[in-house]
């Protein structure tokens, strides 16, 4: 049997293409139907031809959906469950999950992820489809928490994403020195400002786009420039873009002792100022998030209404909009069943 599924043959052009559908191959594994899908930035840069992915590739890596079978082991979720779903391939067991680093998985080839194409490996397919295998069901699935709308969570990559930038860092510090630069034009930037805002940190947010900027206003953010915010330093910096400027204006900026964080990606290498960094002890962090381990605290928030993730949402479209919505679009799209 087929089913469709939608697919970037060209930038610009989002078509059903027919694909088999996918059944259970184990007995740890569930079928999940996408219930919301969200595009990721990197999917928008894709869909631009800003970013080398080759064509044609199954769409959908960001994504809600609801339990439809399990095999005979699966104890965590049931049929009818609606479950988060990170968007990587990840068993619960070995090493590096057993670490909380599910994005090192060793039980899959490396990087497999949903909806990414050959980067994640073609074979998991894409979200924005009737079915979704998920192998590692007890590991990888998550209940939705009551209350929480499926289609404000639907973007968990770029949520995990976010929040990984300031979740661990802010804890540490004393509550008056919790201040936070986000360098960013993206909507991961903009979740980091939100998580950090729910954790208490006073936030400086500089971004080209007035409409990202004015949902950062809603959380409280100080809305920044790099001209007149150039002398001050900060104890969390974030740099979520990938241009090698706004890399070392972040890392600049970043307080002595401080930690900068970057979730920007890169096409190539770029040059560090590693003396600099070296003789002010700022701790640099970058890599590709591990969206399972950090999920539980994403949902947490998004459960006590401390952040609500639907604000940075640009577009929600229908499913039978969603070739024209998702070939358009141009920010944050959330396509919903």
């Amino acid at each position: 049997m087929t089913m469709p599924a939608l697919t970037l043959t060209a930038p610009g052009r989002a078509v059903w293409v027919d694909v088999p559908e996918p059944r259970l191959e184990g007995p740890g594994e569930a079928l999940v139907r996408p219930v919301a899908v969200a595009t990721c930035g990197l999917d928008t840069e894709i869909n631009a031809g800003d970013f080398p992915l080759p064509l044609p590739y199954a769409l959908g890596h960001e994504f809600v959906g609801e339990v439809v079978s399990v095999g005979d082991t699966v104890t965590t979720v049931a049929p009818g469950d609606l479950v988060a779903v990170p968007f990587q391939i990840s068993c619960g067991v070995c090493r590096p999950c057993q670490r909380g680093l599910t994005a090192s998985c060793i039980s899959v080839p490396r990087g497999s992820a949903y909806g990414l194409g050959r980067i994640g490996g073609d074979a998991w397919g894409g979200a924005m489809t009737e079915l979704v295998r998920v192998p590692y069901a007890d590991a990888m699935l998550l209940p939705v928490p009551d209350g929480v709308a499926p289609e404000s969570i639907a973007s968990l990559d770029n949520l995990a994403d976010g929040w990984r930038t300031v979740g661990p860092y802010l804890p540490d510090l004393p509550a008056d020195e919790r201040r936070v630069l986000i360098i960013g034009a993206s909507s991961v930037g903009l979740y980091a400002a939100g998580f950090a805002r729910a954790l208490g940190a006073a936030v400086t947010y500089v971004d080209p786009d007035p409409r990202r900027r004015g949902v950062a206003d809603t959380w409280g953010a100080t809305i920044g420039d790099l001209e007149s915010k150039a002398r001050e330093r900060y104890p969390v910096t974030v740099c979520a873009q990938g241009s090698e400027i706004s890399l070392r204006q972040t890392l600049s900026a970043t307080e002595p002792g401080g930690v900068c964080v970057n979730c920007g990606v890169f096409t190539g290498d770029v040059a560090l100022p590693i003396n600099r960094m070296y003789t002010t002890g700022v701790q640099f962090v970058t890599g590709r998030v591990s969206a399972r381990a950090v999920m539980p605290a994403v949902l947490d928030l998004a459960a006590q209404g401390r952040i609500d993730p639907a604000r940075v949402t640009d577009t929600t479209a229908s499913w039978d909009e969603a070739p024209a919505a998702w070939s358009t679009h141009r920010d944050k799209l959330v396509v919903i069943r």
